[in-house]
């Protein structure tokens, strides 16, 4: 444990951990957003809308993230010239953002339309025959119940998000995984005790979240 005394890894440690935090929030609300647009088009009446939707879904479930990642920066940014900014750092994090939230979004998008398998048909039937637009149906009347019973499995994507953060380190982005390698290697002899401390953070970070979208999710289950 000698190794977190030194003040420069101590500050290596909290500074990867801070970036795992930041790639997390940002795809997360990005993810999130895409993955409600996509469970809309999945559900739509418009079958040129339900194909984009399923292709979406298909392609990104069956494709390995580091892929996904690699791709938004040999890709996007090496071949096509997709730039978020001219420093190198903001602009690889923000392609991992890019590659993060474009394949969570699948997932979000399959646990909405889940969610809104469990709402009774008839109530859409009735909002329809109200004179709801299927838009307004969504927004008004089926999303709000969809989303209170998908806050579990919602709670289980953010935790398998922010451990998939790590996988930014194969771009240059200098997070958790990328600080716990760059340790070992010049603190060889205290391997096993940097990979307990990097483990135990990860753990200490995501059980709370575990435990807080579970009294959530009981707390607003719709009862039926």
């Amino acid at each position: 444990m000698d190794v977190f005394l030194d003040p420069a890894n101590r500050q290596a440690y909290l500074d990867g951990f801070l970036t795992i935090l930041k790639l997390t929030g940002a795809s997360a609300l990005l993810a999130l957003a895409l993955g409600m647009l996509l469970a809309a088009c999945r559900v739509s009446p418009v079958p040129v809308l339900r194909a984009l939707g399923a292709g979406w879904v298909h392609l990104f479930r069956n494709t390995p993230l580091t892929l996904v990642i690699l791709f938004c920066f040999f890709g996007l940014y090496s071949a096509v010239g997709v730039e978020f900014s001219e420093d190198i750092h903001v602009n690889n994090y923000w392609l991992a953002v890019t590659g993060l939230s474009a394949y969570t979004a699948a997932f979000v998008c399959e646990a909405i339309r889940s969610g809104i398998n469990t709402v009774p048909v008839g109530q859409a039937e009735a909002a329809r025959a109200l004179g709801l637009s299927f838009s307004q149906n969504l927004r008004l009347i089926i999303l709000p119940q969809a989303m209170r019973s998908v806050v579990a499995p919602l709670g289980s994507i953010l935790i398998a998000l922010t451990k998939n953060a790590t996988i930014a380190g194969v771009i240059g982005v200098a997070e958790a995984s990328s600080a716990m390698k760059a340790l070992i290697e010049s603190n060889g002899d205290q391997t096993i005790a940097i990979f307990a401390v990097f483990a135990l953070t990860f753990v200490a970070l995501l059980v709370p979240v575990g435990y807080a979208f579970s009294a959530l999710a009981n707390r607003l289950v719709v009862r039926r």
